[in-house]
């Protein structure tokens, strides 16, 4: 199942349809209320969020998202049409897994929507515990301890990491980690990786060094 929660009515109905004409079980939302309800009742498998709303904006529906043990790791695609890189890097730091700048194609939607469904199956079979040194990192707890100290990520932080840590020794490119991770890649986008890479070494103190840079190529986590 997944949710749609967009008060304008033509894009409900238009994405709604072509979902639903592409084989998945979608559901559409003019209100966050309306989207909470459903939510009680049942919860999908993905959530595409507008962040223009009435009621209360899409961050602060995001900002719940994440806040709730049942919702946490809930795959959520923003769908806006605030496209400046600012906008884009509030979103995904705010918990977004992708962000999709209106006007959009039906067709760049499907396949974001299926990449997301497949990261989202792939990290449920991930390992209990990677641990690296004094970083531990347990992917179905969302949580990261470095030299014993707990750990705050974002949701981006997070999925980054844990990345390079089931992937130990292998050297990913940007271009490979914006797509990975952020489902996406464009020329002059490769920055946001490094701005990740830069914030999640600090937040992890001594740890962050087992984040090393292969000059030329890209990042990984060494043994």
């Amino acid at each position: 199942m997944i949710y749609l929660l967009e008060d304008d009515r033509s894009i409900r109905e238009l994405v709604v349809y072509t979902l639903s004409a592409q084989g998945f079980e979608a559901q559409g939302f003019e209100r966050p209320s309306a989207f909470y309800q459903a939510l009680s009742a049942r919860t999908p498998s993905l959530v595409l969020l507008d962040i223009m709303l009435p009621e209360e904006d899409g961050l602060a529906v995001l900002k719940k998202l994440r806040s709730d043990a049942v919702t946490c790791r809930l795959p959520v695609m923003m769908l806006t049409a605030k496209g400046t890189e600012y906008d884009r890097v509030v979103g995904l730091d705010s918990g977004a897994d992708d962000y999709l700048q209106k006007p959009f194609g039906m067709m760049e939607l499907l396949a974001r929507v299926r990449a997301l469904l497949r990261r989202a199956g792939d990290a449920a079979q991930s390992p209990a515990v990677y641990s690296v040194g004094g970083l531990c990192v347990c992917p179905s707890r969302h949580t990261v301890t470095a030299n014993g100290e707990s750990v705050s990520l974002t949701a981006k932080e997070f999925s980054l990491l844990c990345l390079l840590l089931e992937n130990r020794e292998i050297v990913f490119t940007r271009t490979q980690l914006l797509e990975k991770i952020w489902g996406y890649s464009f020329e002059g986008e490769s920055r946001t990786v490094d701005v990740h890479i830069r914030t999640l070494r600090q937040k992890l103190g001594a740890c962050g060094a087992r984040i090393e840079t292969v000059r030329g190529i890209g990042y990984k986590i060494g043994g």
